[in-house]
């Protein structure tokens, strides 16, 4: 069953010449479905993406899918020793990006929890930036 839920994501990208943190709070829907937790959001103004959904595919200490669909689509897949080359659409235009993932880290249970990912990004298999994401889950308050 689907959960509403309080949603916390911190977004850290560093390259050669950079070095940016990104936070995020937002609401969300969020359930378990054949071993795998699934987190959903409406994507907004502020993160450039107006019109999409994200939903995010944990298989614990595994593999991590982001996919986003809607006026924006790209699909990112994070699996721990694996290089793989996925569809990115940045606002402007779409990446074929080359994604290593290095961390998955989960504590995401029925109830909510947390998610670290740590990956590093190649573009034409030329070193971009390294990456993590800090996904805090919460239970939202019952509507009275």
């Amino acid at each position: 069953m689907k959960k509403d839920v309080l949603i916390s994501i911190k977004s850290v990208h560093t390259s050669e010449d950079d070095h940016d943190v990104i936070e995020l709070f937002t609401t969300g829907q969020y359930h378990k479905r054949g071993g795998s937790y699934y987190i959903s959001y409406e994507e907004s103004e502020a993160t450039g993406f107006e019109g999409s959904t994200t939903t995010l595919k944990v298989e614990p200490e595994k593999m991590v899918t982001l996919q986003r669909t809607g006026s924006a689509s790209s699909q990112l897949i994070v699996e721990l020793g694996v290089r793989h080359q996925c569809h990115y659409d940045v606002g402007y235009g779409d990446l074929l990006v080359g994604v290593q993932g290095s961390r998955i880290k989960s504590t995401l249970t029925e109830g909510g929890g947390m998610l670290e990912v740590r990956y590093s990004l190649d573009i034409n298999s030329m070193y971009s930036s390294e990456n993590e994401m800090y996904i805090h889950i919460k239970e939202s308050a019952p509507k009275q």
